[in-house]
């Protein structure tokens, strides 16, 4: 993959009101302020298709961009804290959940976790989610850029540990939106299933 078209399509505020199931879909989850945004940003070269925002919760609905006319990023609201009434945030749950599920386009999920934090609760129960619901999943260690390469190291050995106690074998990615660290890893893991479904059909 070329990654050098990226086009903002729509915001979906349900599955409802997704795009029409046509082409493969790799979404980008996790908790809010994990820089969701600023990754595809940098994934797709462009710095502002993205919005990026210092206040969690900014993303608000299913964002979806179209990548070399051939398949579409999707950066999803964050789950977790967010300067956002808890109803609102119970229907992001909902709205997620129900798009994770349902959505027949979807090959692959890119969770985003803070490399500099331990996987909170959160994201062990998502962890545990997508691996009961069997669907597939990479783990991206974000802000990887503010760790020296002892404390990457050990943030990665904890993850690692969390997902194989939780008998999960699954990609572990450090990045950095600022450095690129990471980000022709994602491209070529976004590639390898564009190119494992193809050979499915």
């Amino acid at each position: 993959m070329a990654f050098k078209k990226a086009t903002f399509i729509t915001s979906a505020p349900s599955i409802r009101e997704c795009p029409e199931e046509s082409i493969p879909e790799f979404c980008f989850a996790g908790r809010s302020n994990v820089g969701k945004s600023s990754l595809i940003n940098k994934i797709t070269n462009k710095k502002r298709l993205a919005r990026t925002s210092n206040t969690p919760g900014k993303t608000q609905q299913m964002n979806y961009y179209l990548i070399d006319e051939e398949f579409y990023l999707v950066d999803l609201p964050g789950f977790g804290f967010a300067k956002v009434p808890k109803k609102e945030r119970d229907r992001w749950g909902k709205d997620i959940k129900q798009y994770l599920l349902q959505r027949n386009t979807l090959r692959l999920i890119l969770h985003l976790v803070d490399s500099r934090h331990n996987p909170t609760g959160l994201d062990q129960e998502f962890f545990y989610w997508m691996a009961s619901k069997q669907k597939p999943f990479a783990v991206l260690l974000t802000k990887s850029d503010k760790l020296s390469t002892n404390k990457l190291a050990q943030s990665e050995k904890k993850v690692r540990e969390v997902l194989s106690e939780m008998n999960i074998e699954v990609p572990v990615i450090p990045c950095s939106a600022d450095t690129g660290k990471g980000v022709k890893e994602i491209q070529s893991l976004i590639t390898e299933f564009m190119e494992y479904e193809s050979d499915q059909v």
